[in-house]
């Protein structure tokens, strides 16, 4: 028994809420792809727990080999749980994508064991998502990008400082600076709900805040960072921080902020998702070289 060890796979059908949803977003050619996903519940082996998530593949194609997407949920507690809903309108798109896509539900919630940590060991889960997707055997190690949404991007950033497996990175309404937060502010209050009392939060809070660490990230992944100036869950200027750290560091790198989008970037959606897909099929799935970076030109 080892880490990422696929212990149990059932599959999922996809909602018709779903279905119909996607049905009116997607055009003709983007909707024929998503129904051809094929989307399994799976059970995984991480830190000696059983941990549940969910498995999407994308519609056959003649190689057998596919590019692969880790997703990180955002989210807290039972409610924040991956369902098939969610699984099917983030790592089902992703598959109809032509992406091996894998999601965690890390430790605590949603079926599996352990305790809910928010950045503490549940990072293991997440990371462990890589060892699962070597063992299925038809996803190339050499074209796997993380993408991660609120919690999960801040996740993100903690395992871009462990790895450099991953071609490309996304994030979405992540947190980057929590130890400069108001002791009002949401995102803190959310956090300081995982934090022991005889625990220093602030030292916590540190290690969950990628600005401190910003040079420490994989410099040969690069990275897109997303988020709505309307954001009232994680204010944009976490983002912009973030940003102008890497802009030192010149880590490969871009911003968008999506004006008046809120913290899951409704409004924005359909531009978003195609940026995105553009990011990882230029760095992911087509291994196109990093950009330059430092100071050059004219």
């Amino acid at each position: 028994m080892h880490n990422g060890q696929l212990l149990d796979i059932q599959p999922v059908p996809m909602p018709q809420n779903i279905h119909n949803m996607m049905r009116r977003t997607l055009s003709a050619a983007e909707f024929a792809s998503f129904v051809g996903v094929q989307m399994f519940s799976v059970t995984y082996l991480s830190d000696g727990l059983r941990i549940k998530g969910f498995l999407a593949l994308p519609p056959a194609n003649a190689t057998g080999m596919y590019p692969g997407i880790i997703f990180n949920r955002g989210g807290t507690g039972e409610r924040g749980a991956l369902t098939a809903e969610s699984a099917f309108a983030y790592a089902g798109l992703y598959a109809s994508w032509g992406y091996v896509t894998v999601a965690s539900n890390y430790r605590g919630h949603g079926g599996s064991e352990g305790t809910e940590e928010w950045g503490g060991h549940d990072v293991h889960d997440a990371m462990n998502c890589i060892e699962l997707l070597r063992g299925l055997g038809y996803v190339d190690m050499n074209r796997v990008g993380l993408i991660g949404g609120s919690r999960g991007g801040m996740m993100a950033y903690m395992m871009l400082r462990q790895t450099n497996l991953f071609k490309a990175a996304v994030t979405i309404g992540a947190p980057t600076m929590l130890h400069t937060t108001d002791n009002h502010a949401y995102i803190r209050k959310t956090f300081a709900k995982f934090v022991p009392h005889d625990i220093d939060i602030t030292d916590e809070l540190k290690k969950r805040s990628v600005v401190v660490w910003a040079n420490e990230l994989c410099p040969t992944t690069p990275l897109l960072i997303t988020h709505g100036t309307g954001d009232k869950r994680v204010l944009a200027e976490h983002s912009l921080m973030l940003a102008l750290e890497l802009q030192k560091n010149f880590h490969p790198y871009r911003l968008i902020m999506y004006e008046n989008a809120d913290h899951i970037l409704a409004g924005r959606r359909t531009e978003s998702n195609n940026d995105i897909r553009w990011w990882v099929d230029t760095f992911v799935r087509d291994s196109t070289p990093l950009p330059k970076t430092g100071l050059h030109g004219a």
